[in-house]
């Protein structure tokens, strides 16, 4: 269907509503509230695309009018190139949305190879995101930290509760690399760890329905440095999911009750991201287009300390300010990696 042809219908979808909404039953309001505002940007994205058009073609015809000549030109030079820039905000806004952008995440960072270096990484990444978190304004929740001798972690959780999160940090997920020298290094050799990184659109009870039944709930006593809770009481939880094999494991709150609570919290953020890869499997070609693949033994970006750079080997972009970056300014690297998935997208639309 032509970009004139959508729009008109979607015109048309969102006066239908106006209308609806007069006379709608209180039960229906909500859902068609809802999708009417869903559409307003659209709808005024729309008009500012037909008031460009207007004015390209009436400086266009005051062309022909010698008086008139030097100022309708340059009116329509300025409206000539404002509405392409205006059909392609409105192709992206009709992209089809995920449905999970506006969620919230569950934040989950791993060390996996190197030893003390890739723990210690791991919680200087954690610390990276919490920043970039804080500077937003989302709340960033610590669920689990489970820090090692060394001042590393052996695996922190964290949920970061805002409109948005998870549509900015999706791209995330997958195996970062670091290279640098250690502080235990006594010969200068540049060493290379990696950490994996898991970012989970948070799941509500409805989108994920857990039976009991499927449950192997296992309490222990908490390890681990620092905290007065540890070794003394059972608190920590083990929550197995025994249809699908996923194990969560909580230690961070004295309270068995608050650990079970965030336990089943991340529970259900798996098994919502294990349906919706489920889903995207079956769109495969649809997958292809996408920047973010979300398959975590993916090496998808690498900090070079000695070199002060990040580069993120998915869309082939080098940043220098390394420094920068691990104090939680990710926006160039996020700004780069949307951008690159809503053209890949276009252009699959456009095929």
């Amino acid at each position: 269907m032509s970009l004139p042809a959508r729009l008109d219908r979607l015109l048309t979808r969102a006066e239908e509503i106006r209308h609806t909404l007069e006379t709608a039953p209180g039960a229906e309001i909500g859902a068609l509230s809802k999708e009417l505002a869903e559409l307003e940007p659209l709808v005024a994205k729309v008009a500012e695309l037909r008031a460009a058009e207007r004015a390209r073609d009436e400086a266009e015809a005051l062309m022909a009018d010698p008086e008139m000549r030097d100022l309708a030109e340059a009116e329509w030079l300025e409206q000539k190139e404002r509405v392409p820039v205006l059909e392609r905000e409105l192709r992206l806004l009709l992209l089809p949305r995920d449905a999970a952008d506006d969620r919230s995440a569950i934040l989950e960072v791993r060390p996996a190879a190197g030893g003390d270096e890739a723990g210690l990484f791991a919680a200087e990444l954690f610390r990276a995101y919490q920043r970039y978190a804080e500077g937003r304004g989302w709340r960033f929740e610590v669920l689990d930290y489970d820090e090692s001798d060394l001042g590393g972690v052996k695996g922190a959780t964290a949920e970061i509760a805002g409109r948005g999160v998870f549509a900015r940090l999706k791209f995330e997920s997958g195996v970062h690399r670091v290279q640098r020298v250690p502080a235990t290094e006594t010969q200068g050799r540049i060493h290379t760890s990696t950490v994996t990184v898991a970012v989970l659109p948070e799941a509500e009870e409805v989108d994920v329905q857990v039976n009991e039944g499927d449950l192997r709930i296992d309490t222990y006593r908490a390890s681990g440095a620092g905290g007065q809770h540890v070794n003394k009481t059972d608190s920590a939880v083990r929550i197995t999911h025994l249809p699908t094999g996923i194990v969560v494991a909580m230690q961070e709150e004295k309270s068995q009750h608050k650990n079970r609570a965030k336990a089943m919290k991340v529970l259900r953020a798996r098994l919502y991201d294990a349906q919706r890869t489920a889903a995207d499997s079956a769109r495969a070609a649809d997958r292809k287009s996408q920047v973010g693949t979300g398959d975590r033994s993916e090496r998808i970006r690498t900090y070079n300390f000695p070199q002060g750079r990040v580069t993120d080997h998915r869309i082939g972009l080098t940043l220098h300010k390394i420094d920068r970056v691990m104090l939680g300014e990710f926006d160039d690297i996020f700004d780069a990696l949307i951008a690159e998935d809503q053209a890949a997208r276009l252009a699959a639309e456009a095929a």
